[in-house]
């Protein structure tokens, strides 16, 4: 459930009065999504989402990921538009919390993921990369490599409650990962959380992307890492071959991987699942009595980071 934070008829509409939006006809709360508080929103003119941003979201960032949202959407890329009130502003305050529109998209996401559905993120994906070059504001990624060690800190001893002597791999994997991770491949904005439920189709057309609220800069090519792991392996950790060649055709039919991108694949496909693994954990681990989020089996990304340390080459993946 994702209405962490409960409006009511008259908060919304004094909410829409503030844009030249028209009157307001109709909204509800959405249930998907775990980061913040998302309602639909239908105007006589319009209909758009209405965000609050909840205590995982920085007020600080929010610039960056409002104004790449922007910026992405002049150059092409299907996304969310904020939307400016009749002051000139997209960020305002709800609840003392901070909180946006942006505009409604049309499209869902996909249940059963196919080929052709990678395909067409790959080439959405390198879209994004491309269009994110002229954007001059700057994020680091505080869930890069160098705040792993934080994470695995915090989890501690207590990763072993999940599966008996967990807590030593993840430090061994950490120390491996930090020792061997790339640090010169290009870089630019990544989106940086583009699972199945932040990309929206019609059909198999990719027609939007969402949720941009963990996007920064780091290298391109551990962006397409994490939707390999997110969009091309099995319940059983297996990896479906034919999705995974799609998505890298995709990619590469309008940026090609480098030398040295292509090289590095299988190192950034086996840090992104630790990424997620980190994140995962350490929400299963503090998962608060009674909470409106069930978190996420942590598991999963286990299995996919045992995964990638057998991989050597890309091709295993179907890269050509």
């Amino acid at each position: 459930m994702a209405v962490f934070t409960p409006l009511d008829q008259s908060t919304v509409e004094a909410f829409v009065d503030g844009y030249e939006l028209g009157v307001l006809v109709r909204w509800h709360g959405i249930q998907e999504g775990v980061e913040n508080s998302n309602f639909y929103v239908e105007t006589s003119q319009n209909r758009s989402i209405l965000t609050i941003y909840e205590k995982r979201v920085r007020k600080e960032d929010l610039p960056f990921f409002l104004g790449l949202m922007e910026h992405l959407a002049a150059a092409g890329v299907p996304c969310p538009v904020p939307l400016h009130d009749r002051e000139g502003r997209v960020l305002r305050t709800l609840h003392g919390k901070p909180a946006a529109l942006v505009s409604f998209l049309d499209g869902r996401s996909t249940r059963t993921i196919t080929p052709d559905h990678c395909r067409a993120l790959g080439e959405a994906l390198a879209g994004l990369h491309e269009a994110g070059r002229g954007f001059v504001l700057e994020r680091e990624n505080d869930l890069g490599v160098h705040g792993w060690g934080r994470l695995v800190a915090m989890i501690g001893e207590r990763a072993d409650e999940v599966e008996p002597g967990l807590a030593a791999e993840l430090a061994k994997e950490l120390a491996y990962l930090q020792a061997a991770w790339p640090r010169t491949l290009p870089a630019g904005v990544i989106h940086a959380d583009l699972f199945p439920d932040n990309v929206f189709f019609a059909d198999t057309a990719v027609s939007g992307l969402i949720d941009f609220y963990f996007s920064c800069n780091d290298q391109l090519a551990y962006d397409l890492a994490i939707c390999l792991d997110a969009w091309c392996f099995l319940g059983d950790g297996s990896l479906d071959l034919a999705r995974s060649a799609a998505l890298l055709a995709g990619y590469q039919a309008r940026r090609r991987l480098g030398p040295a991108e292509r090289a590095a694949l299988p190192l950034l496909c086996r840090g992104a699942a630790f990424r997620f693994l980190l994140t995962r954990l350490y929400d299963w681990l503090n998962h608060p009595e009674g909470a409106l989020v069930t978190p996420k089996d942590p598991t999963e990304y286990l299995r996919l980071n045992r995964f990638h340390r057998h991989v050597t080459d890309a091709a295993a993946y179907g890269l050509r």
